[in-house]
This record gives structure tokens, C-alpha cells and sequence, in this order.
């Protein structure tokens, strides 16, 4: 099935009728402005935040410095990895590099340890010939490079000891639009690491077709704390607001769960606000945020909220809506929206009417239909919105045609936003990058983007089902693992909301349901009847899918494994579960 756009949308994603530069270029025609451009808000130092600010004219030079440091150090295409922490000197290496010419490679600082495997295994695969980071992080940088096996980089910059000259040296590169920008490694816990190679000219189209989805223009203040190196906190807090001209206000994904008040603090002393999180940011939001401090935020100056990145809740939407009602926040600014690495990042959003819900018949949906019901025990489904300037399809995986409205399918993508293929990995660049749509009409035949993601368009709107892995299988049925997560962390309130992990295993020959699931930190372990627990949740899941569970781990707070972008990791989850917690584990 379609998801429309107007002609204008394709002829401007394509470059035709408003023809893209280097995101670089935007940023210095920026030069002139003394204005803010982007804001970090440091907790380390002040709990009450520090804010470090850097001019667009501040920031243009201090690019400039950069690229023309690595422009010495290096040669255009050759890797340059990004392992600052989250703050200014991020910004700066990561446009440096660009402008440099090189590929750069967002990563992050070696301090966070809880991902050390991925940095190593990114770091592997891309054989960075320079590393960008600061003088804080400049020990722990050195000690990855002796202690790790990783190839050794031939020079490694602190960006904020570069003697910083309005002017000094252009460090300029010819850059064509079609040339790699940056590597965008994944976030997944049990696969070798991929990193998705993503243009010039894929940046710039993701970012103006940011902007055309939600409006953001250089009044806005793109505000958050989602991390540099993962899609979401790139495009939408370091990239967008440099094609916009909008600035940026952002803290550390820490400072955040220490307190999410804060983030609510941005958004609510800065003019035009927009946001982007997880739904799990939102619900703890809801329930950390105290009723003293939400009488001293005003949010009627907030425009967009941005929630992606994992399944999107209507019981979230909701809890958020009526928290923050009393502080201005008006419920349209809420905007559900699907992407992905692989396509830059942004592929649909919900229009500006705000958030679009519908409950679907849940034996229906197992049959892979949607058909909306009225019934309490439907399954609650939030529209992702639709496409701006790409193609966007729903397709019969075993024919490789496009599926009819209401039908459940492969979400495909084609668009000059999609990345050009995983870096040294043809073969796994040929099965994701390049599949072709047989029935295609007004559309290119080839070089469509498979997501693995399951998902159906009902009245013109894209609705996300789940992952095609993650999908159980059972005499027939279809389960989709976080309907049975919802169910779970609903049964009993002992049970940590958005911390259980349900995936298949093999049992006698046939699929069956493990779920691992998180203890709540306030639950007294000494009070709590674990039969008890196990019983609700046993009960709950054999009720409202008509199927039991095979088995029911119950963990501390803290257990569940999670990818890097905080969603649950399934996989990962499944192999502990075979390798340590199941009954033959060990045996």
C-alpha cells in the first residue's frame, strides 16, 4: 500500500527543485550571526546547569580550526572517529569532519563503560586513521587504544586544545553530495556491529525533510538529551538545527535520568521548542516529574515532541498529555513518528493534528489484518504518521509486492535519505539496500530499503506491528512481543514498567513464550510473593492472547538487557536466558 506525498516533496528530496549543499554549507552561511546557535547545559559542575554557549560565527571558526587539523592529519574518505562526550566539543569534531571531507564516525567517549563492546567493535570495523575527543576524555582515550583490540589511529586530536583563530585556514574540501558524510553503527546487542554509510546528500535531505514534517524553522530551539552518537540525537540536535539555523540546547543522556525535570526545564525556558525521545522518556517523565515542579514550568511555548525510536504507547501519550495539561502543553505538539539508522533516521511523522490512535481487533491482527474494534481487549495501535519526500511501502515479503490497505507487512523505504549500504559488508548490503518491488508502477522497481520492521497503513496513516525477528509464532498465530510486555508489566504492580523482554524459544519442536521481567526497585523482596507475581502475569498473558507462557523469569531491577538507544534487546535477552536462567541452562 501507498503512503502519499505531493510531487513538490520528491522534487525537492531529489534535489530538483531546490538543489542541496554540505550540511557545512549551511553552517557557514550561519557565519555572520552572533546569535546563539547551540547551548549545552552542564550538571557535572552545577546542579542547577552551566550553561556553555557558542555563536554560529563561534562555532563556524572553531569548524574551520578543527577541519583544517584533520586536513593535515589525514586524507579525504579516510575514517575519523568522534570519541568526545556529549557537549560542545561533540558539535565541533563532528562537523569538522565533515567539512574536512573525511568519513566520520560518531562514537562516543570511552567513559561509558556499559557499551565498551560496541565502541571496540565499531572502532574495529572502521579502522579510524584519527581520533577526535577533548582533553578530559583524553586519558580513557589513550587506554582504549593500548588496551583494546582496535587498530591503533595515527594521530589522535583534542579538539578543545586547537588554537582557535577567527579565519585560520578554510580546511575546506571539495565534497561531492554523493561521497560518504559518516558511519552510523547500529544500536543492536548480539550482531557484529554495521555501520550504516550515510551520504552529503542523505543528511541534507533527512534534515529538510525534518523541517517539512514538523515545521522547524529558525525560530524554533531544538532542545534534548538523546546521545550524539545515535541517529535520533544527531539528525534532530546537532544536524537540523545547523540546516535550519535553529538553535540547539542540549545535556547528557545522564542528567536526564538523574532528573528528567531537566529536560522538561529546557522546553520550557526556551522559545518554539522541539524535542525527540524514546516512549520510555516520556512515561518516566510522568512518573518522576513532582507536582512542585511542574507548577514552574510553562510549556504552551512547546511545539513539537518527537516519540520514536521503540513502540509508541497511547497510554503514554495519554499519562503525558494530562501530566503536563496544567503547564500549557498542548496534546498536538505530541507527534509519533517511525525512522531508523539506516535511513538517516526520520522516514514518517504524525501531522500537525497531533496524535492518531485506533484499536485493532487482536485475532485479526495475529492473522496479519488490521480491523478496528471496539472491544476493551483490542490492541491499542498509535499511527506513525506518513512520509515526507520518500516512498514508503508495505510489502508481501514471499511475493515482494505491495500489500493492500489494512494489510500487515514489510515496512520498505526508497528515497535519496536512505544510506548507501553497510560499510565493508556487500553481501548484507545486497539483501537490505537492494530489493526490488515487483508490482512497482510510480515508483523505482529497485534499490528499496527493507526496515524488518512489520507495519500496515489503515486510512492513509503508517501503523508500526513490531519486528519481523522478534515476531512468535504459535499454531499459526502471530504474537507480537511487546503487545505480550504490555501485558505483563500491566498484571502486576510489582512488575517494572517497560523492563520485561518476552521472545520465542524452541520447546518439543514447536515455538514457545519466555518472558524475563523486572522486579520494581521499591518491591521488598522479603514482602513480595514471587508465586503471587507469577500467577497475575500468567493469568493476564493466557486471557489476553489465548496462549501460557513457557516460562516466567523474575529479575532485580537492572537485569533486562538493553540495546545503546535504550530499547529492549531480545535477542541478547534470549541467549542469557538459554546460556543462565532457563531450567536446562548449564545442564
Amino acid at each position: 500500500m501507498a503512503l502519499t506525498n505531493s510531487v513538490n516533496d520528491f522534487d525537492i528530496a531529489r534535489g530538483q527543485a531546490q538543489p542541496f549543499e554540505p550540511i557545512t554549507a549551511y553552517l557557514a552561511r550561519q557565519a555572520q550571526r552572533d546569535e546563539p546557535a547551540f547551548t549545552f547545559i552542564d550538571y557535572s559542575t552545577d546542579r542547577h546547569g552551566a550553561p556553555h554557549t557558542l555563536s554560529w560565527s563561534e562555532l563556524n571558526d572553531r569548524v574551520r580550526t578543527v577541519a583544517a587539523a584533520v586536513g593535515e592529519a589525514t586524507d579525504p574518505g579516510q575514517r575519523v572517529a568522534i570519541l568526545a562526550g556529549q557537549d560542545l566539543d561533540y558539535v565541533v569534531s563532528f562537523l569538522g569532519a565533515l567539512r574536512a571531507g573525511v568519513i566520520a564516525v560518531p562514537l562516543f567517549a570511552p567513559e561509558v563503560s556499559m557499551h565498551q563492546n560496541r565502541l571496540v567493535g565499531a572502532l574495529a570495523d572502521c579502522s579510524a586513521e584519527v581520533w577526535l575527543t577533548s582533553e578530559g576524555a583524553l586519558d580513557g582515550v589513550r587506554q582504549l587504544a593500548d588496551d583494546q583490540p582496535v587498530p591503533h589511529p595515527k594521530q589522535i586530536i583534542t579538539v578543545d586544545s586547537l588554537e582557535h583563530r577567527s579565519g585560520a585556514g578554510t580546511g575546506q574540501a571539495d565534497i561531492d553530495l554523493d561521497r560518504p558524510a559518516y558511519l552510523q553503527y547500529t544500536s543492536g546487542s548480539t550482531r557484529n556491529p554495521a555501520g550504516a554509510v550515510i551520504s552529503h546528500r542523505a543528511i541534507v535531505t533527512n534534515a529538510w525533510q525534518a523541517h517539512r514534517a514538523y515545521g522547524i524553522d529558525q525560530s524554533f530551539t531544538c532542545t534534548g538529551w538523546i546521545p550524539f552518537f545515535h541517529d535520533m540525537g544527531l539528525v534532530q540536535l546537532l544536524c537540523l538545527p545547523v540546516f535550519t539555523g535553529a538553535r540547539a540546547v542540549f545535556t547528557t543522556p545522564m542528567s536526564f535520568i538523574r532528573k528528567p525535570s531537566r529536560w522538561l526545564r529546557q522546553l520550557s525556558d526556551y522559545p518554539n521548542t522541539m524535542s525527540a525521545a524514546p516512549n520510555f522518556a516520556y512515561e518516566y517523565a510522568v512518573r518522576k516529574i513532582s507536582e512542585e515542579d511542574r507548577a514552574t514550568l510553562d510549556l504552551s511555548g512547546v511545539r513539537v515532541l518527537i516519540n520514536g525510536s521503540e513502540p509508541v504507547r497511547s497510554s503514554t501519550i495519554n499519562a503525558f498529555a494530562e501530566t503536563f495539561r496544567q503547564c500549557g502543553l498542548r496534546p498536538e505538539a505530541h507527534r509519533p513518528s517511525y525512522g531508523l539508522a539506516e535511513a538517516t533516521v526520520f522516514v514518517t511523522a504524525a501531522r500537525a493534528r497531533g496524535p492518531v490512535m485506533i484499536t485493532a481487533d487482536r485475532a485479526a491482527l495475529g492473522d496479519g489484518r488490521l480491523v478496528p474494534a471496539d472491544g476493551a481487549d483490542g490492541v491499542e495501535l498509535v499511527s506513525a504518521g506518513v512520509p515526507t519526500g520518500q516512498h514508503v511501502r508495505i510489502v508481501d515479503t514471499e511475493r515482494h509486492t505491495a500489500q493492500p490497505d489494512g494489510a500487515v507487512g514489510e515496512i520498505w523505504i526508497n528515497g535519496p535519505n536512505v544510506a548507501d549500504g553497510y560499510w565493508q559488508a556487500p553481501e548484507r548490503s545486497a539483501d537490505m539496500f537492494e530489493a526490488e518491488l515487483r508490482d512497482a508502477t510510480d515508483v523505482p522497481a529497485r534499490g528499496w530499503l527493507r526496515t524488518g520492521d512489520l507495519g500496515v497503513v489503515h486510512d492513509g496513516e503508517l501503523y508500526i506491528t513490531g519486528r519481523m525477528k522478534d515476531l512468535i509464532i504459535i499454531d499459526g498465530k502471530n504474537h507480537y512481543p511487546q503487545d505480550i510486555e504490555s501485558t505483563v508489566h500491566s498484571a502486576h504492580p510489582a512488575i517494572r514498567p517497560d523492563h520485561v523482554a518476552a521472545f520465542p524459544v524452541e520447546s518439543n519442536d514447536r515455538e514457545a513464550i519466555v518472558v524475563i521481567a523486572e522486579l520494581g526497585r521499591h518491591a521488598e523482596q522479603e514482602e513480595l510473593d514471587s508465586t503471587q507475581v507469577a500467577g497475575a502475569v500468567r493469568k493476564a498473558v493466557t486471557a489476553r492472547h489465548e496462549v501460557k507462557l513457557h516460562d516466567l523469569v523474575l529479575v532485580p531491577a537492572g537485569s533486562v538487557l538493553r540495546t545503546s538507544s535504550g530499547k529492549i534487546a531480545r535477542a541478547a535477552n534470549k541467549k542469557r536466558y538459554l546460556a543462565e536462567l532457563s531450567p536446562s541452562a548449564g545442564a
